[in-house]
């Protein structure tokens, strides 16, 4: 494995300073880990999945109790309250799991372990990020809970049982196939190869089906003789909605200064009276009712205001390289992303391809934890910029940046094990496509070294 810097531009800050020259490595991979051990890093079996299945084995313990201790379901009548009442605790649970101030609220809760507690403790903090199962596994039972809900009312309905009513049972019926709708436009495959689709089924759907939940909750509630204001689901429903509209009080339109040092990247910079953490990601819209996209946010310590790192990854980002528009719409408030979590450990490895570098470098920057870098990408300074390479060599003198126009792929599994060993770190931190991520992060944990990396769950 050959450590390279491909050429004296990029190697050197003009004629000030080189960068080591090019050696060799002879470092080799240890084993994986036996079996037993390493399937538990395993995709399917990572931390994302295993909160789908607690919220799954909660809701299967309910209906265990509902079934034989609680009697939901009799010949004489069917408790539907209790049924409406989980409908709406886990689509309320799904959606505030997500909302912005509680994703900040549990990345802080998790950051702040100390780095004096044991290893194996902060690794598992670590996994914060994997929140999304509680979003996604809230959201199926939900809707299982709401067919289970339907199929009661029908029978009620059907066989003149009290507390029912046609209009409730319509407007049910309706909300159903809504939810349906939503999940299976969710669906990862569907979700990869019509994402625009999916986001505007997401946002429409979704306001949809909360003005059907709030006439649903309202004529249930009349049907079972009670008060809005005593029912659990009025409640809940209130904290969703102010939940959504939260972030979108916060929409503005504001001016942006674009640098473009190639075609394929833009430098976005904001200075609209936010200075993002280090680790945070702003929305961003050309068009706010059809279209957001995330970026992480590059704030400078010292500074005000902040940057993204935008690359040409299809139509959209596309075309803001192209116009490079003078405002842009934002909305909500910086929201915390898997980089925070470098502060809980002693020493940190990131691995960063091509655009990847753009949530990397405000933690260079602002050295939230003692880094090494390792940067793959195409001809460095051609793409990004003088400026930022620079920066980055200016913060981490150390870094190794891997000119693939020069030199081709590396293997990163190799020089991210390397970069451990010789730095001695503690975890690894991977920004890049989703398939070298997973390669990556799989490479390490199954080999014993803590490694995260985004997991495309929005």
């Amino acid at each position: 494995m050959l450590r390279t810097f491909p050429n004296d531009v990029l190697a050197g800050r003009r004629d000030e300073k080189r960068e080591r020259p090019s050696q060799p490595q002879t470092g080799t991979l240890p084993p994986q880990q036996p079996l037993l051990r390493r399937m538990w890093k395993h995709r399917y079996l990572m931390h994302y999945h295993r909160l789908i299945a607690l919220v799954v084995l909660v809701n299967l313990a309910l209906l265990a109790y509902g079934l034989t201790q609680w009697h939901w379901w009799t010949a004489e009548a069917i408790n539907l309250t209790a049924l409406s009442n989980l409908v709406v605790a886990n689509i309320g649970l799904a959606i505030v799991i997500r909302q912005q101030y509680v994703i900040n609220l549990l990345f802080k809760i998790a950051t702040s372990v100390p780095t004096s507690w044991p290893l194996r403790i902060r690794a598992l903090a670590g996994k914060v990020y994997h929140f999304g199962g509680i979003h996604v596994g809230g959201a199926i039972v939900g809707t299982l809970w709401f067919g289970a809900f339907v199929g009661s009312l029908v029978y009620s309905w059907a066989n003149g049982l009290p507390g029912v009513s046609l209009a409730t049972m319509i407007v049910t019926g309706v909300l159903l196939a809504l939810l349906i709708a939503i999940i299976a436009l969710s669906m990862p495959q569907f979700r990869a190869k019509y994402h625009d689709q999916f986001e505007l089924m997401h946002r429409f759907g979704g306001w949809a089906s909360l003005l059907l939940f709030w006439v649903q909750t309202i004529l249930f509630t009349n049907d079972q003789g009670g008060t809005v204001w005593a029912s659990p689901g009025f409640w809940v429903l209130l904290v969703v909605t102010f939940s959504i509209a939260l972030p979108w009080l916060r929409l503005k339109k504001v001016a942006v200064q674009i640098e473009r040092p190639s075609n394929h990247v833009a430098l976005v910079q904001f200075n609209h009276g936010v200075t993002p953490f280090a680790g945070s990601s702003t929305a961003v819209s050309r068009s706010p009712l059809t279209e957001w996209h995330s970026f992480a946010n590059v704030p400078a310590p010292g500074q005000d205001g902040f940057r993204l790192t935008i690359s040409r990854a299809g139509d959209w980002t596309g075309q803001l390289i192209d116009d490079m528009p003078s405002h842009v719409w934002v909305k909500g408030i910086p929201t915390a992303g898997v980089g925070n979590i470098d502060k809980l450990f002693k020493r940190v490895v990131w691995i960063a391809t091509g655009s990847g570098i753009g949530p990397t470098l405000p933690h260079l920057l602002a050295h939230t934890a003692p880094a090494r870098l390792v940067w793959s990408t195409r001809t460095p300074r051609a793409t990004y910029g003088d400026e930022l390479v620079d920066e980055i060599l200016e913060s981490e003198p150390n870094a190794l940046i891997w000119d693939t126009n020069e030199n081709g792929r590396p293997d990163l599994v190799q020089l991210a094990y390397d970069a451990v060993q010789e730095f001695d770190a503690e975890a690894v931190i991977v920004i890049s496509n989703k398939k070298l991520t997973w390669q990556v992060v799989y490479g390490m944990e199954s080999r014993g070294i803590p490694a995260y990396g985004a997991i495309w769950d929005s």
